[in-house]
């Protein structure tokens, strides 16, 4: 394993390729993989773009993609699809998304199936992102599936987040509800060759000016149709410009910092769930579950006769 980090850090391809699959599968030697690359973490800046389905998102990063590479940018893709009901893979492929760039050797590409997340992003999506840090890549664009006010994992995982919408029926109710209002870093408003354009970019400024005064960044709207590369600079800019505050204000530093934080319970929270269905086979008491199940006994008293027998199996336990 220690090779393949090692070949990987050399900037190997297949190599790197292997090891997403393995963090991805959340493989024993996943661990073991992520102690080895962390010395050379923190150096891309992470980019998340979000939004409702039929957005145009996959187009507004490949259209990313294409300026961040004509500034001599090596680039990181991850696209996160809904999960193939029958190959448990990613329903698009990374080819059909961003074909273009597929041969660039400044760029790598990679879908990543939503595996039953509600959150809009798979689980293992952090490590993929850090393997991608560790090969050197200097931006990671993560395209979320797209599943509205709950694609809230983004916001944990991204340096900026960039909120698509579209002028079409119930976009802007979307909008102005508490979700995805409150985790952009920028705004975009594409297809602006539909009706509506202006007046949403309007609807969602307004909202910006009842946000608190004393915001230190307040998040641009940019129209753009990314279809025509109309506007696409300007999103990059105002990533750029984004990031740039983020340094000068250290915000960016309390932002990882928090997110290394989060990281950690989920990972002991994953661990103890894992530990703790074992120990209920383990000890006999996984017939509780059909027992709630068949509404023999109520979830309450169940949860109290699980505690009691792991208080009394815990060390020092009474």
């Amino acid at each position: 394993m220690l090779k393949l980090v090692e070949r990987m850090l050399a900037g190997e391809l297949p190599a790197l390729a292997r090891l997403i699959t393995l963090v991805e599968r959340e493989a024993p030697q996943t661990p073991e993989v992520m102690k080895e690359i962390h010395p050379y973490l923190g150096k891309a800046h992470v980019v998340g773009v979000t939004g409702p389905p039929g957005g145009g998102k996959s187009t507004l990063v490949d259209r990313l993609t294409q300026v961040a590479r004509g500034q001599g940018l090596s680039v990181g893709i991850i696209a996160v699809d809904p999960t193939s009901p029958f190959s448990g893979g990613a329903v698009l492929g990374d080819r059909i998304r961003m074909q273009r760039h597929y041969l660039d050797p400044g760029v790598f590409i990679r879908s990543m199936a939503t595996r039953g997340s509600r959150g809009g992003l798979p689980r293992g999506v952090r490590g993929v992102i850090k393997l991608l840090d560790a090969f050197g890549k200097d931006l990671i664009l993560v395209e979320t599936v797209g599943v509205g006010q709950t694609e809230l994992d983004i916001v944990e995982t991204a340096d900026t987040v960039v909120v698509v919408l579209v002028p079409e029926a119930g976009d802007a109710v979307q909008t102005l509800k508490a979700g995805l209002m409150e985790i952009a870093s920028i705004f975009v408003v594409n297809k602006a060759d539909l009706p509506g354009a202006d007046r949403l970019a309007l609807e969602i400024e307004s909202m910006l000016r009842l946000s608190p005064a004393d915001f230190e960044w307040r998040p641009p709207v940019v129209i753009t149709q990314a279809l025509n590369d109309i506007g696409v600079e300007e999103v990059y800019r105002a990533v750029e410009e984004h990031r740039q505050h983020l340094q000068a204000s250290g915000e960016l530093e309390r932002r990882r910092l928090q997110q290394r934080r989060e990281e950690l319970w989920q990972r002991v929270e994953q661990r103890l769930q894992e530990r703790l269905r074992w120990l209920l086979w383990a000890g006999g008491l996984a017939s509780l579950t059909e027992k709630v199940a068949s509404g023999e006994l109520d979830p309450y008293s169940a949860a109290e006769m699980i505690e009691e027998k792991l208080s009394r199996s815990w060390p020092g336990g009474g």
